[in-house]
């Protein structure tokens, strides 16, 4: 028989032993001391809980319900070795992170009522209304999964991701369009997609970052700055897409003269063999930006801030979702958007019929609203931030997808299923397309911007806008129904 301890030494030993050992807790206990790997322990007796502060550090300041519910970082049971507890766990934690991306996601209400809407064919203002607003929390989310999977690709082609999928509404809504014959709608939503890019988002990334940056930390007044070669660069394309919609106009301006019966035929012609070559110059632009001239794009210092200061406030974010996670959200958001698309696009006719509205408003203004929508919000907030090189890149780079790549394979698209889809746009709204570039050529060519600049660029947008919604709803499409003809 072993040697047997009476009562009053188990109770030494114990809390000897406790004393000992002690409990990992968290690095702000009062009286702890350090230990290994930089975790502080606290002595503990026979009068501290059995499980010490472990269940504190995990569960205290979150509990189980909150980690579920509203923790973005992860959820309990997506690790557990059990399948049928690991997949829906995984599922609600992608879906939980999504949704808790940005307030604008409560609008996600109105994805159903949308539905409901369109299969219920209520009125034509109901159906417009409902989807419209659905497609805008969408937008959100999609703009927040192509976020995720750029964050993997580096800043240059993650921001060339960002921007692609950023023009994803509008490219649904306008094959949509497209396909159902309303070839007004298709064009002044790519106008209007570019307008909105070049004059409304730029403007108030000026206007906000100006004012909020109006000046250094000495308190004299200072402009923000960007990459010159990124802005002389996207302005000459953008001129060169003006260039594409001058010349249709100023060719079926002179047909239309000469009295000449195939001026049809020639625009189409002529839109189509552009098109082809703005798709080359497109792949050129990706091939001097991404490769050759690399160095022109690279964000320059800002004023007044030092290269170590601007590392400092660097804090490379780490992405909530895999890349497998944002792709299904990406399919699953298109999905979602192509239905809103179908059901709002199929509204419009009737909405037009009511005349209180134009379909050129409602592709010049509405549409690009609510496709740019969390672009808006994301440029925005990054020239306050005084990043004006990312605020740059998702207005202007974005303004040269639309012109250059999107707008031709629409044209392209038209071409391939019978619909006459060209680079004629109505003249007023080739004017004032051509003006908005040549103003934005002059803001931004030195490099430097401020709120006054921004102003500018937000009092044209409206300006036009103004103009689009003064038009009568049959006034600027006589030229689609000659080209039908």
């Amino acid at each position: 028989m072993g040697t047997s301890l009476t009562p009053s030494a188990v109770n030494v030993n114990f809390r000897e032993e406790l004393r000992r050992i002690g409990t990992l807790t968290k690095p702000h206990a009062q009286n702890g001391h350090n230990g290994p790997n930089g975790h502080t322990y606290t002595d503990m007796d026979e009068d501290s809980p059995l499980l010490g502060h472990v269940v504190s550090q995990d569960l205290g300041a979150r509990g189980f319900w909150s980690q579920v519910f509203f923790d973005r970082k992860g959820t309990p049971g997506t690790n557990s070795p059990n399948v049928f507890v690991k997949l829906p766990a995984r599922v609600w934690n992608v879906a939980k992170i999504t949704l808790l991306s940005s307030w604008i996601n409560l609008l996600l209400l109105f994805v159903p009522l949308g539905f409901v809407a369109g299969m219920g064919e209520w009125g034509a203002v109901w159906v417009f209304s409902l989807n419209f607003c659905a497609i805008i929390p969408l937008a959100s989310v999609l703009s927040f999964a192509t976020e995720e999977i750029a964050q993997r690709l580096g800043e240059t082609l993650g921001g060339l991701v960002n921007a692609t999928f950023g023009n994803a509404v509008e490219l649904i809504v306008s094959v949509v369009a497209l396909r159902a014959g309303e070839i007004e709608v298709v064009q002044a939503s790519m106008l209007g997609s570019i307008l909105s890019n070049l004059l409304l988002v730029l403007g108030m990334c000026f206007l906000l970052g100006g004012i909020y940056n109006m000046r250094d930390r000495d308190g004299n007044a200072t402009e923000q700055s960007f990459a010159q070669g990124t802005a002389q660069t996207t302005c000459s394309l953008m001129a060169l897409s003006s260039a594409s919609l001058i010349i249709p106009a100023a060719l079926y301006g002179v047909l239309d003269h000469n009295g000449n019966h195939n001026k049809a035929d020639s625009i189409l012609t002529l839109s189509h063999y552009t098109s082809i070559i703005l798709l080359v110059l497109y792949c050129l632009y990706l091939y001097f930006a991404l490769h050759t001239h690399k160095k022109l794009f690279e964000p320059e210092h800002q004023a007044g801030q030092s290269e170590e200061e601007e590392e400092e406030e660097e804090e490379p974010e780490q992405p909530l979702l895999g890349p497998w996670s944002a792709a299904a959200v990406l399919v699953a958001v298109t999905v979602l958007i192509s239905f809103h698309a179908d059901y709002m696009v199929d509204s419009i006719d009737a909405l037009v019929a009511t005349g209180k509205i134009s379909k050129n408003f409602i592709g010049l203004i509405l549409i690009p609203i609510v496709g740019n929508a969390a672009e808006h919000v994301t440029a925005c907030v990054v020239a306050v931030k005084n990043k004006m090189d990312l605020a740059m890149g998702v207005a202007i780079g974005s303004s040269i997808q639309i012109a250059l790549l999107v707008t031709p394979s629409l044209v392209m698209l038209g071409w391939a299923i019978g619909q006459p889809m060209t680079l004629h746009f109505e003249t007023f709204e080739t004017i004032a397309f051509a003006v908005s570039v040549m103003i934005v050529t002059y803001t931004v060519q030195d490099g430097k911007s401020n709120y006054l600049e921004g102003a500018m660029l937000l009092g044209l947008y409206l300006i036009i806008a103004v103009a689009f919604w003064a038009s009568p709803s049959d006034a600027l499409d006589t030229v689609l129904a000659a080209i039908k003809r």
